[in-house]
């Protein structure tokens, strides 16, 4: 889901770009294989008598959407059990958690996942198509006459939801938070 590039921070400071592409999750001990790696290879390259022990992020990718940023000091252990934990979540959960976190409802990842479910999506959804079906829920359009159900405002409806600030449109869906 998520690869980081880990880079040995002394060997970096020497002048020497060490690192790897490691996909997370991984087990601990994967993990910690991964990292000792690439700390033998920097003191190995710097050839000193300096201990090897710092790493930091030089880069990182998603693999599908992006869930959160990644800082290049964050810690690659923290971040494995940040992943493991979304991996086990579903895609409509994992979409309301990204969202939460981007739109700065929460900034901790287990509060985000005990929140995702007061999340509704409507997905490939504009404003004024969940302003329609709103209506259509609370007054049963179908059962108003014709010149007034055709003269609706539903794109003043949408706007006043947009204004009301539980209902955000993000890349072509409506995220509707309830909480």
């Amino acid at each position: 889901m998520l690869e980081i590039f880990i880079t040995d921070l002394c060997a970096y400071n020497n002048g020497f770009l060490i690192g790897k592409w490691i996909t997370l999750p991984l087990s601990g001990k994967e993990l910690y294989m991964a990292i000792s790696e690439v700390l033998s290879e920097g003191e190995y390259a710097c050839k000193s008598d300096s201990t090897h022990e710092e790493i930091f992020i030089t880069d990182y990718s998603w693999k599908g959407k992006s869930i959160f940023d990644v800082e290049e000091y964050d810690s690659p252990w923290d971040l494995n059990d940040d992943v493991g934990k979304l991996f086990e979540l579903s895609v409509a959960q994992q979409k309301a958690v990204a969202f939460l976190l981007s739109e700065q409802f929460t900034y901790d990842m287990d509060d985000a996942i005990q929140r995702s479910d007061d999340v509704i999506i409507h997905e490939n959804q504009t404003l004024e198509d969940v302003a329609y079906c709103l209506l259509q829920e609370c007054y049963e359009l179908d059962k108003l006459p014709p010149i007034i159900a055709n003269h609706i405002d539903y794109e003043g409806v949408a706007r006043e939801l947009d204004y009301d600030g539980n209902y955000f449109e993000v890349d072509g869906d409506v995220f509707e938070y309830c909480g």
